[in-house]
């Protein structure tokens, strides 16, 4: 295949073995970072041409992400940041100071890198890249080319054999972790754990969110046995919500170096323990060399921008996307509606729900946390290959006396969802990233508010 074109970059990219659209047992024996660092050394090793934070967990991941390398960047760093999936376009998984990666550069880098690439995938010695671990590479790519001097890596699905393993980070993030992904990482918190702290480098910096002891039990163990430096945020930083301005969330954080006041644009109630992991981290990274003040974190913190994540679209009526795609992430979002609400005042319209789920996820547990809170129910699906058919997801609240109307697809969800909406109405939208994602592109170009 010839990569003369954007839309035939992405063919050769998801004509590789493609992880995020299958979920099965199997696939974890696949994963083996010694092609990744193959592919690597093939390409200069371009992944230590910068210094790296690296993030993982069940939740927050991204967001905590985003709002590290908003703070360097503020603080004068040229910074790089790789994130998975996008919301609507490949070029969002890949930035640097803000700014997305051209279409026209991922085709000359996927160009570029094809031979290579393939001539692996010939010989398969380590088994055949996949499309996240080439997506990966580029990242490194892209950022070494654009002379970033740091860069910000969310991993992808687990941590132990996630493509982006390959660095030495000056400090790694652990986030909220919960089940999710159990058909890959295992069916216990200790499981899911273990994989996701195996981005714990021996003599490494670790921050770790507030976790389920679980969990905690075991990051504690790895960062013992690799000498490792734990930061527990839930011991070393304190934070009180302070309100609401505008679609800034409030927040005074106080912790053993400094104390800030924040306006973070992120406005789930969810992001405190986010933002928390960020905070500490930002103050390891200082530890470590890289001069950030107090005001560089204040200014670059409500600088932040990751749509997507409780996303307030319109305020009358009360429009919210968010990608939330698991029990517990569906719990968090409750958690920040009942929140968002009391804290606007907001009176009792109408609620709706748009709803779109992937085929690998705990219907029967999302739908508990959503079920008697919504007056109307609209059940669709994105375009990807693992969402859940909607007449399956509608079955799920069929028994609950609410209005349940299923649709094919987000165009026809949201038609029905907007359609005559009063001042007093909420909307809420959610399920996975790719309905997120879907929506969030459909309402920006199709005028539905």
């Amino acid at each position: 295949m010839i990569i003369d074109s954007y839309q035939r970059a992405l063919d050769f990219l998801y004509g590789l073995t493609d992880f995020e659209t299958r979920a099965d047992p199997a696939q974890a024996a696949l994963f083996d970072l010694r092609r990744m660092k193959l592919l690597l050394r093939m390409l200069g090793e371009p992944h230590i041409k910068a210094r790296s934070v690296h993030i993982a967990g069940t939740k927050g991941k991204g967001s905590t992400a985003a709002m590290i390398s908003s703070v360097l960047s503020c603080a004068g760093h040229k910074t790089g940041l790789y994130t998975s999936p996008h919301l609507i376009d490949l070029t969002e998984r890949i930035s640097v100071d803000g700014k997305d990666i051209s279409r026209q550069e991922i085709t000359d880098i996927v160009a570029e890198l094809q031979p290579i690439i393939s001539h692996i995938n010939f010989h398969a010695e380590y088994g055949k890249l996949s499309t996240f671990e080439v997506l990966t590479a580029m990242g490194f790519v892209y950022f070494a080319r654009n002379g970033a001097k740091l860069q910000v890596l969310e991993t992808g699905m687990g941590g132990r054999l996630d493509a982006t393993n390959v660095i030495e980070p000056l400090v790694a993030v652990i986030t909220l972790i919960g089940l999710d992904h159990t058909a890959v990482l295992g069916n216990t918190l200790g499981l899911i754990a273990g994989e996701k702290a195996g981005i714990i480098k021996r003599g490494s910096t670790v921050v770790s969110a507030v976790q389920p002891e679980a969990a905690a039990v075991v990051i504690r163990e790895q960062c013992l046995k690799k000498e490792a430096k734990l930061i527990d945020v839930g011991n070393s930083i304190q934070c009180r919500h302070a309100g609401y301005e505008n679609r800034f969330q409030l927040f005074e954080i106080i912790s053993e170096r400094n104390s800030y006041n924040i306006k973070l644009p992120l406005v789930g109630s969810y992001q405190g323990g986010n933002l928390c992991c960020a905070v500490a981290a930002l103050e390891e990274l200082t530890e470590k060399g890289i001069p950030i003040s107090k005001e560089e974190i204040e200014v670059g913190l409500q600088r932040v921008n990751w749509p997507g994540r409780f996303q307030v679209v319109t305020s009358h009526p009360l429009v919210i996307v968010d990608g939330a795609h698991n029990p517990e992430a569906i719990r968090a979002l409750m958690g920040s509606l009942d929140h968002y609400i009391a804290g606007h005042g907001y009176k009792n319209g109408r609620r709706t729900l748009v709803l779109g789920i992937s085929s690998d996820k705990d219907l029967q547990g999302m739908a508990a946390l959503l079920k008697g809170f919504f007056n109307r129910v609209i059940i669709t699906r994105s375009t990807h290959p693992r969402s859940m058919e909607p007449g399956r997801v509608a079955l799920a609240f069929t028994d609950y006396g609410t209005e349940v109307i299923t649709t094919g697809n987000m165009h026809e969800a949201l038609n029905a969802a907007t359609k005559g909406l009063a001042p007093d109405e909420l909307v809420l939208i959610t399920g996975s990233l790719f309905v997120a994602g879907e929506a969030l592109a459909i309402l920006r170009t199709g005028g539905k508010l």
